[in-house]
Formats: C-alpha cells, structure tokens, sequence
C-alpha cells in the first residue's frame, strides 16, 4: 500500500463499522466517501450515512476517543470547537484557522489527544447537530492605540 493512503475507520451512523485505505487529497467525490476496504475492494458510502471517519495509526486498536474533551486550554495554534453529533454526542476537537481548508462535505479536526490511535477524524456536516468555536488560539493579538498624542507635529500636511 503506498504511503500516501491513509487508514481510517469509518462509523456509519447506524453505528457500523468499515476499515480501509483513503487517499487525504481527495477521499469525498459528489457526496460519497470512497474508500479501499481491507479486502482489497473499492467501497463507495454515502456521506450522509457517515457519522464520523476516524483516521488511525492501527486496525486493531478501538476507534472510539479515549478523551472526548480538552482538561486544559490546548496550546496548538487552530479553532477550538465543540460539535454536537444528532445522536447527542459531544466532542471536541481543533480546526485549522484558514477557510480555505475547510470543504463543503464536511470538516478534519483533531481530537484532544494526539497520542491515541485516532490521529484525525473527518465529520460530514450532515451528522452535526451544531459546532461551536470556543476559542481562537494562536491569533495575532493586536496592540491596542491609546489616544492621540497631541503634542506630535504632523507630517506633510496630514
């Protein structure tokens, strides 16, 4: 398998399971997710039908989080974001601060602890009951202007 696939469990939302191989660039074609499953076979499953992609070091380790939320404020640079699955779960997770990785299928977050088996998930938008952004962390703080110094002489006439 080359390298540039990437092992990733998907949970249906019917809480079914599917393993398999995914290529990063480009794993959501016109609604599906398309993946290679362990067999060797081309699986194509509707993104509606996807609760979350749990992309993973191992197979035979569990997919489920073992640390659905921060203990602490997270010291990575992203968009710290609280989503609400329709089936009441709760999880969160950060997001890059750039919209343009962001994608209309769905959003890649990285879960509180990176040292799991789950190093990144995938979560179709369809499956979300809400996201809430907690935090921006990282951003470029701005220094804040006093008043005006009056006694600064202008320069060319301004």
């Amino acid at each position: 398998m080359p390298s540039t696939h990437k092992k990733v469990i998907v949970r249906k939302i019917d809480r079914d399971t599917v393993n398999g191989y995914v290529s990063p660039a480009h794993f959501v074609h016109d609604g599906k997710l398309e993946l290679l499953n362990t067999s060797g076979n081309v699986v194509v499953i509707e993104l509606s039908d996807i609760k979350c992609a749990f992309f993973v070091r191992e197979f035979g380790e569990t997919e489920s989080l073992s640390r659905k939320t921060f203990t602490t404020r997270p010291r990575a640079e992203g968009l710290w974001v609280r989503i609400k699955f329709k089936d009441g779960e709760i999880l969160e997770g950060l997001m890059p601060n750039d919209l343009s990785l962001t994608t209309a299928e769905g959003f890649l977050i990285n879960p509180p602890d990176l040292r799991s088996n789950v190093q990144r998930l995938f979560v179709p938008r369809g499956a979300l009951e809400s996201l809430t952004v907690l935090a921006v962390i990282g951003a470029s703080r701005r220094q804040r202007r006093g008043p005006e110094d009056v006694r600064q002489v202008p320069m060319f006439g301004e």
